[in-house]
């Protein structure tokens, strides 16, 4: 009699199968990300793990390689460089994101989708482009700013692009180019909140920052995470930025600032990809623990 059931049970399973293969269409879709996934991402990332872990050889050296990129004197300075640029653009992203959102949400909704393609517009341009515009704008000789640089005190681009200044310096030119994006991404987020919920919040006498602090951005806590993710994970791999400013500056920025730049130093001056790739293997731990904390203090994959 179990027997049967279970046979009649599997069989109509399967007539749902056959009758509804939506299951099989979702397989096929995810495929081509799978594969690309697969042969741009898992397999380079092996590759670089491997030649971590060995040398020039291709013997095995265990943790040789970390050990001797660790004690270059440039290791300290370049992740203490990423470190406190990621602390002011992180925390800058967060804040401004945020706020425009809300803004663009609530009282300038009428005008939100010509800001949002503004805001948008910059991201279109290439990483080179955009920096070497900001080149030119940070320029008090060439900038059409160069009035207010020179307030400052700041006569030329040495002084403006000062080693002190490059964390904010390259937070501006981050945020000019990237924030865009991530406005239109939380402004939508926002959009996802029921206005019931809204209306309830305002006729319990809620106000505009009350309903922001208690409603909005606790319902919004899992898109600010997953920005929060990527932001980190391309901050970490800084290297036009600062590579440009360095040419530009004549060497007054060390062609060094940033891992990114050592591990190229490693690599391509030289020849020593072993060792790049074990900064590039640092760099990946470093983000993938901080995923990890995001993703298990937020709770980004839990089910609402």
């Amino acid at each position: 009699m179990t027997t049967h059931l279970a046979t009649e049970r599997g069989g109509r399973r399967r007539g749902r199968s056959a009758r509804n293969p939506v299951g099989r269409a979702g397989y096929v879709f995810v495929s081509g990300y799978v594969l690309l996934l697969l042969a741009f991402g898992v397999v380079p990332t092996g590759y670089a793990v491997w030649l971590a872990l060995s040398n020039s050889r291709h013997q095995l050296v265990g943790l040789g390689n970390f050990t001797r990129t660790f004690a270059d004197y440039r290791f300290a300075p370049a992740f203490l460089h990423i470190g406190l640029y990621l602390l002011v653009w992180l925390s800058t992203l967060m804040i401004l994101v945020v706020l425009l959102a809300l803004m663009l949400h609530g009282r300038m909704r009428k005008a939100s989708s010509t800001l949002r393609f503004l805001f948008y517009l910059p991201g279109a341009l290439a990483g080179v482009a955009s920096v070497l515009l900001w080149l030119i704008l940070l320029d008090p000789a060439a900038s059409p700013v160069g009035g207010l640089l020179k307030g400052f005190g700041w006569h030329t681009l040495a002084q403006v692009n000062a080693p002190g200044h490059l964390p904010v310096l390259f937070t501006v030119i981050a945020f000019w180019t990237g924030a865009g994006g991530w406005i239109v991404v939380m402004y939508g987020a926002l959009n996802s909140i029921p206005d019931e919920v809204l209306e309830a919040a305002r006729i319990d006498g809620a106000g505009t920052l009350q309903i922001a602090l208690r409603v909005q951005i606790p319902m919004v806590t899992k898109w600010i995470a997953y920005m929060l993710i990527l932001a980190f994970a391309a901050g970490t791999q800084l290297f036009v930025e600062p590579q440009l400013v360095s040419l530009a500056s004549w060497g007054m920025i060390p062609d060094s600032w940033s891992p990114n730049q050592l591990s190229y130093q490693y690599a391509f001056q030289a020849g020593d990809f072993n060792g790049a790739a074990a900064l590039s293997v640092d760099l990946l731990v470093l983000g993938l623990a901080c995923a990890a904390l995001v993703v298990f203090r937020t709770g980004l994959f839990d089910r609402d």
